[in-house]
């Protein structure tokens, strides 16, 4: 039987795919397989990376204004490189369009862009533009750098290192469940109006998500030196255990200590499911997981924005999730994901 794609996963496929490549050139510092490829110039390593975004998969223009999506577009296309500790520089958009758009319509859409770039200090550098007849594909590319002696790898993680995260984790899904639930209602019945009052938060991290771009340096400026690092987009659970599976580590994390917002729990306490389940699978969070040695707890803890919420282990311990009552539970991802 041939295996399908959700066999795999998102992070399987990708490895699967470049396991037949070899880098060539010297240039290549960083090839396929972390948040960024990384090419040598100079005494700074110059980082690319690339994103999709498809109409009716990673946005529903029903609900997601187009300024709030190029907005978001740009927020997608440099976390990734934030996420190898290093500055974005220009982004690259590419579209696909297809002929329901009007101009004002891609107009919304780029004064979005430039206002993350204003707020980013990234420049639009370039891009293209296709006809479409499935209707809005987004394509992104990222340029920043990074010295070669502050980049960071998802592969650099110890045992006993400290896991840590920035912000809190799953309000993006739970807004988007919400938002979902309000549009099926919506579509059901027009005379309904949508029930959005009072879940500003949420809605507002998976509308027009911010990134947490002053930490890297913030770090620097403490003496903190992360030894491995990616950003939280397909969710805590894939995402650390991408971190531990480049690293060849083991993991413990701690239910108690991943931040939840107030607001994000009582939505999924509203639906009726776990707050766990966002948190580990939501995604789409665009926060910071890192880990950093033991020693430098002390000088992490009086930071006060950074939770830690674990720590790593040898391979063969195993990666876990540990309960208040002290319960183990195998960390695990969805399959194919988007």
């Amino acid at each position: 039987m041939k295996k399908t794609i959700n066999d795999l996963g998102k992070y399987g496929l990708v490895d699967h795919i470049i396991s037949g490549f070899t880098p060539g050139n010297k240039t290549t510092v960083i090839s396929p397989g972390d948040d960024s490829a990384a090419i040598a110039a100079g005494n700074e390593l110059v980082l690319f990376s690339a994103d999709l975004m498809l109409e009716g998969i990673h946005f529903n223009l029903i609900y997601t204004p187009l300024k709030h999506l190029g907005y978001k577009s740009v927020i997608r296309a440099i976390s990734d490189i934030y996420a190898m500790n290093g500055k974005p520089g220009q982004i690259l958009i590419s579209l696909g369009i297809s002929s329901r758009f009007t101009l004002e319509d891609i107009d919304e859409f780029y004064n979005g862009v430039k206002l993350a770039c204003l707020k980013y200090d990234v420049d639009l550098a370039g891009g293209d533009t296709t006809s479409s007849l499935t209707g809005l594909t987004i394509g992104l590319t990222a340029l920043g750098t990074v010295s070669e002696n502050r980049v960071v790898k998802r592969s650099g993680a110890k045992p006993n290192d400290l896991v840590c995260v920035t912000g809190d984790l799953g309000a993006s899904y739970m807004g988007l469940q919400l938002l979902e639930r309000e549009r099926r209602l919506f579509e059901s019945n027009r005379d309904l109006k949508p029930v959005l009052e009072g879940h500003e938060y949420i809605i507002g991290r998976q509308l027009k998500p911010e990134f947490p771009s002053d930490i890297p340096d913030l770090l620097e400026k403490n003496g903190i030196t992360p030894t491995s690092m990616t950003d939280i987009t397909e969710g805590l659970a894939s995402d650390l255990l991408q971190l531990c599976k480049s690293s060849d580590t083991g993991c413990r994390i701690y239910r108690d200590k991943i931040p939840v917002a107030e607001e994000t729990g009582a939505m999924a306490e509203e639906f009726g499911i776990d707050p766990l389940v966002p948190v580990l699978n939501g995604g789409e969070d665009y926060e910071l997981l890192f880990t950093v040695p033991l020693d430098q707890f002390e000088r992490l803890s009086r930071l006060g924005r950074i939770k830690i919420i674990g720590h790593i282990t040898q391979n063969d311990y195993g990666r876990f999730i540990v309960s208040g009552n002290g319960e183990e539970a195998e960390l695990t991802a969805q399959g194919w994901r988007s």
